[in-house]
């Protein structure tokens, strides 16, 4: 990174307090990305970014604005600042809003600890140019496959930090590897796709580009031939693949934003169970080399590990310092924000209990019903919790996999299917979610 960036954020707050804010804060994020894109063996797309964007917030009394500029200029910052409290001096009261207290910031976090940033040479294009086609190659080499509609290779490297008009001042550096690849199988109408990827913060723990485009080449042929299954009340197992987007819905659910507006499905449900017994839904924020982890949230505040859901009953919901302000309670350090917005709360690792069972005996216990390997679309009712999405993967009969189905949909109501879950124990233990596949006992299936 090319400049200070607390000198950069404790300049911009000075020029801010000189031009009349009351209180503010600032974000600035620094970064470079190179992202490599082939097909069919050749480069397809190439792209390399880099710059600074610089967030300013000012909150003047019961109101506040946001403004953000890419300039670091004195002149640039002297007019950010000035339009930023002129915005602010105008905006509708917000009573809830305003920075943390001294006491509640952190004051002590170990950044080193957290391995956030990998120190090692990164890779260069040509290297990322070089993974992307042995990716492809490598899902080309699997029987069945088609073709391969791409495969690319990442890398990103941003240094963050966030000061305030009351004493904070901290950043810290987090660096991701990425390779995915995406594979087709069979030919015109009765073409089937799917795709493999991974990132991580260490180039060295990112799969290697064979296995990623082995793994995408094997799912694709795995769903050739797919039907759509029959219309129907089943079972059924979402994948470990995909079974975070469920647990994904109930985080939503407990989001501070959605309860102080009362649209949530769980607003009612504090202290009430809401998962089966035995099971634990645990945000860390602490977990080493993850892409959720950081040292401190985005109003300062020192984050920690906490249960969201333990032992099934529901302990909190996820608050940043105005929801936490709306709800009577205290913030959970889960405010997160980008250079042009103000906080609001969010979830970053998430780890579900495991069960006893493995992948393959809950698909013996599921006797007639559907794996989901694949969702699109999505219709939730935030205040119900009516659940309807589009869904594609594996038929079974009799606890055993007899072929590839697609062109159905699931529907249910997320409070009973989390109720009444089975999770398994096969949850991958590097990914920022570790979440094992979830037997639901009974989803409405809309095939044929």
């Amino acid at each position: 990174m090319t400049q200070n960036l607390s000198q950069v954020a404790a300049q911009l707050l000075d020029i801010a307090k000189r031009a009349g804010a009351q209180s503010a804060d600032v974000l600035l994020v620094d970064g470079t990305s190179v992202s490599i894109d082939v097909r069919e063996g050749v480069l397809e797309h190439a792209e390399r970014a880099e710059g600074i964007d610089i967030g300013l917030r000012v909150i003047q009394g019961d109101r506040q604005a946001s403004v953000s500029v890419s300039d670091t200029s004195i002149n640039a910052l002297e007019q950010m600042a000035e339009r930023c409290i002129a915005m602010a001096n105008e905006a509708p009261r917000d009573p809830y809003c305003g920075l943390a207290s001294v006491e509640e910031l952190a004051t002590n976090w170990d950044v080193d600890n957290l391995e956030l940033y990998d120190p090692s040479t990164p890779p260069s294009a040509s290297d990322l140019q070089d993974a992307a086609m042995r990716a492809e190659a490598s899902a080309l080499n699997v029987k069945g496959v088609a073709k391969a509609q791409g495969a690319s290779s990442a890398l990103s490297d941003v240094s963050i930090h966030l000061a305030t008009s009351n004493g904070f001042s901290g950043g810290y550096r987090k660096t991701s590897n990425s390779v995915s690849c995406v594979a087709i199988s069979g030919e015109g109408l009765a073409m089937e796709r799917d795709w493999c990827g991974e990132s991580h913060s260490h180039y060295s723990n990112v799969p290697s580009a064979e296995e990623i485009g082995r793994l995408a080449g094997e799912r694709a042929v795995a769903r050739a031939g797919a039907v759509r299954p029959s219309t129907g009340f089943f079972p059924v197992l979402f994948d470990e693949r995909i079974s975070s987007s469920l647990i994904g819905h109930l985080a939503s659910a407990v989001n501070g934003s959605s309860i102080v507006r009362g649209s949530s499905w769980l607003k009612n449900m504090l202290g009430e169970q809401i998962l089966p017994i035995g099971v634990s839904l645990k945000e860390d924020p602490t977990r080493k080399s993850m892409a959720g982890s950081k040292p401190f949230d985005g109003e300062g505040l020192l984050v920690r590990p906490r249960h969201i859901i333990k032992n099934g009953v529901l302990q909190s919901w996820t608050t940043d310092l105005s929801t936490a302000r709306q709800l009577n309670t205290v913030s959970t350090g889960s405010a997160s924000r980008g250079v042009g917005s103000p906080p609001s709360p969010s979830t970053g690792n998430l780890e579900l209990t495991e069960g006893s069972h493995t992948r393959e005996e809950l698909i013996a216990q599921m006797g007639t019903g559907l794996i989901i390997t694949s969702m699109i679309g999505s219709t939730i009712n935030p205040n119900t919790g009516d659940y309807s999405r589009g869904a594609a993967g594996l038929w079974v009969e009799n606890g055993e996999i007899v072929g590839p189905v697609n062109e159905c949909t699931v529907a249910g109501n997320l409070l009973d299917m989390l109720k009444n879950m089975i999770p398994g124990n096969d949850a991958r233990l590097n990914l920022s979610r570790i979440v094992p596949s979830l037997l639901v006992d009974g989803l409405t299936i809309a095939g044929k």
